[in-house]
């Protein structure tokens, strides 16, 4: 006791308690947030080999745009700190590399494959790190709530990707694509990224569970069937209003055709 007593007197003793009441909070913080957990295990880190194999196709198809360090032009962003996940989507989809000036959010048949998207996004990521590519457990809809993935869609996506992910119109001449085509990993990785226009939703503003739950509606919607009929495309009252103002302006011209050509028959003299 004594021994302790004379320690807690030395000057270095307050610097030590603040220091230790740090790592305290650091670890008790990476408890409550799941860091290193399990169910947040993504895809494993990419190899050197695939880092420099990453780096020679990013040189080829994407450096001219976004410069030759990935510190970006005055045609492209930068891509540091972007992170795996944004280069998958954007790869994967087609929507990159880009052949031409234009609207960046339209899908397309993609470059490069499958080995050769991984290989530019462990490039990319091992700039400065950012989002993963989520593993199949994380995007997979085993145990999903689809009524809970239709109250968050409905609540944060419809308004822009309408109620079936069937995609529409925003300002300034930009659109929100459909969803139709896009694989659960895209979904998940979308909601990651916040690829154009489109917020970011990471794990402290939607749980895994709740993007699982999204994935599980968004994908369940397109096995759904019409009961009503046409499905006009499946977005919703704009075009259901259209096209019954086209079927009563056309009654009304073929009425007026009917009448004109009723009056304008002379009358037979009895």
């Amino acid at each position: 006791m004594r021994w302790i007593t004379a320690r807690r007197r030395h000057p270095a003793a307050g610097y030590a308690i603040v220091l230790l009441t740090l790592v305290a909070i650091g670890l008790g913080y990476a408890a409550l947030t799941g860091a290193g957990s399990p169910a947040s295990a993504s895809a494993p880190a990419p190899g050197q080999q695939q880092i420099a194999r990453g780096q020679e196709i990013f040189a080829r198809n994407c450096a001219s745009c976004h410069g030759l360090e990935a510190q970006g032009t005055a045609v492209a962003p930068s891509l540091i700190g972007v992170g795996a996940a944004a280069v998958d989507f954007q790869v994967s989809t087609g929507r990159m590399p880009a052949a031409e000036q234009g609207p960046e959010n339209v899908r397309k048949p993609p470059v490069l494959d499958t080995s050769q998207t991984l290989e530019v996004a462990g490039y990319i990521a091992s700039l400065a790190g950012g989002p993963a590519i989520p593993s199949p457990e994380q995007v997979s809809t085993a145990g999903a709530d689809v009524a809970v993935g239709q109250e968050l869609f409905i609540a944060n996506c419809a308004q822009c990707h309408n109620f079936v992910g069937a995609g529409g119109a925003l300002t300034y001449g930009k659109f929100a694509p459909a969803l139709t085509q896009a694989t659960p990993t895209q979904i998940y990785e979308a909601m990651l990224t916040g690829p154009e226009a489109m917020p970011v939703f990471n794990d402290t503003t939607m749980t895994p569970m709740n993007k699982r739950d999204i994935i599980a509606y968004v994908t369940a919607t397109r096995t759904e069937a019409n009961p009503g009929g046409f499905s006009l495309g499946r977005i919703g009252p704009v075009t259901e209003g259209l096209v019954a103002f086209l079927g009563l302006l056309l009654f009304m011209v073929v009425a007026a055709l009917w009448i004109t050509a009723k009056q304008g028959k002379p009358r037979e003299h009895e």
